[in-house]
């Protein structure tokens, strides 16, 4: 039988720290990519096991969330939150709150998921295989999490954003990732 391919084609949208907005949502799609990527090394753990395909993966996992995911959160605590926060507009106001939740949510979810995808990089796939509902639990919250920012807060903030307040933004999230790069995940790593 042919191993499931773990990675899928496609090329990231062209973002620029011009739009923090453009970047955000770059993010949100390697977020998703990187969730269908933990649902399909799950499946493929369970009939390969810790094979080098899925250590990889499992790498690519945890290199994405371990730096990436961290950045994307402070982008939005510094920069989208705040704003909504001093709105005095209380779905905005209620919206942030749920933004921080959401992020602490993740955050305490990646902290259980983690040393999993740890143990399967080291060889071992059987602590992963037990919970299946962790992977998609995990998932499904980033894509509540993803609808959310999406369809409610961006649309509520970034229009009302000035040209340098924007341009700010983008300084800021640069800097923060030159201070403390984010490892880029080729979208195939075979």
């Amino acid at each position: 039988m042919k191993p499931v391919q773990l990675t899928e084609p496609g090329q990231q949208q062209a973002a620029s720290f011009e739009n923090p907005e453009s970047m955000l949502l770059a993010c949100h799609q390697r977020v998703q990519r990187m969730c269908a990527l933990l649902l399909r090394l799950h499946a493929h753990a369970g009939q390969h096991g810790a094979d080098e395909q899925a250590r990889r993966a499992a790498a690519d996992i945890m290199r994405y969330f371990d730096m990436a995911g961290p950045h994307h959160h402070e982008d939005e605590e510094r920069h989208l939150v705040p704003r909504m926060l001093a709105s005095e507009d209380a779905a905005q106001i209620h919206m942030a709150e749920n933004i921080l939740r959401q992020h602490k949510d993740l955050d305490q979810a990646w902290a259980e998921l983690r040393p999993l995808l740890v143990r399967l990089t080291e060889g071992d796939a059987d602590p992963l295989l037990g919970h299946e509902t962790l992977c998609l639990r995990f998932a499904q919250m980033y894509q509540s999490h993803i609808e959310l920012e999406e369809l409610h807060a961006y649309p509520a903030v970034f229009p009302g954003m000035d040209a340098d307040v924007l341009q700010q933004a983008g300084e800021e999230m640069a800097q923060r990732r030159v201070e403390q790069p984010v490892l880029q995940t080729p979208v195939n790593p075979a």
